[in-house]
C-alpha cells in the first residue's frame, strides 16, 4: 500500500532540515530518489541528509562527476542523472554496486532511470512553492521499510508545522 506525506518548508534551511531529519534515521541500504525542477532544492535536502549522517565538510551536487561518495555514520553515495542520456548510462555507472550496498544512496534526478531502481524505496519529490523559498516537499513509497520515517515526519509537521511564521 502506498504510503505518502506533503510538507512545506519555507527557507533553504527547512528543506536541510528536513533532509537532516531522514539522515538520522537512516539505515544501511535505504535508497531515496529526489526528483523536481532545477533548484527545487534536491541537492539542498542532501546537504542535510549528509549532515544528519554525519559527514563533515560541503556536500555539492555531483553533475559533472555524476556520483561522490562521503563518509559519516554510513557511507553516502551522492548521485546525479542529470546528464546522462538513457537509462543504460546509469547502470554503466555502477549504480547496482551503490543501490545495494551497506550504504545510504540519495539520486537527484532519479526519474531518468527509474525502471532500474528499486521499489524499495522512498521518492522525495521537490517542487516550487508559491514564494521564493517555499517548497513542497511530497515523500513517497510502496515499501513498508519507511513507515516509521514517514510517521514521525508526519507526527512531527502536525505537531511543529513548518511555516513562514
Amino acid at each position: 500500500m502506498a504510503r505518502s506525506i506533503r510538507l512545506n518548508t519555507y527557507s533553504p534551511e527547512q528543506t536541510q532540515s528536513i533532509g537532516c531529519f531522514i539522515g538520522q534515521r537512516a539505515r544501511p541500504g535505504d535508497v531515496y530518489l529526489l526528483s523536481g525542477p532545477l533548484g527545487a532544492g534536491k541537492t539542498c535536502l542532501t546537504q542535510g541528509l549528509a549532515r544528519g549522517l554525519g559527514v563533515e565538510g560541503y556536500v555539492r551536487s555531483p553533475t559533472f562527476v555524476l556520483m561522490t561518495r562521503h563518509h559519516g555514520r554510513l557511507t553516502l553515495h551522492h548521485i546525479d542523472l542529470y546528464r546522462i542520456g538513457s537509462p543504460a548510462e546509469a547502470w554503466d555507472l555502477g549504480l547496482d554496486e551503490q543501490l545495494f550496498g551497506s550504504g545510504v544512496s540519495v539520486i537527484e534526478w532519479a526519474e531518468r532511470a527509474e525502471e532500474l531502481l528499486p521499489e524499495d524505496a522512498l521518492w522525495i519529490e521537490l517542487s516550487y512553492g508559491e514564494s521564493g523559498d517555499e517548497r513542497e516537499i511530497v515523500l513517497d513509497t510502496e515499501s513498508t521499510r519507511y513507515d516509521e520515517l514517514l510517521a514521525e515526519l508526519d507526527a512531527l509537521s502536525s505537531r511543529f508545522p513548518l511555516s513562514q511564521e
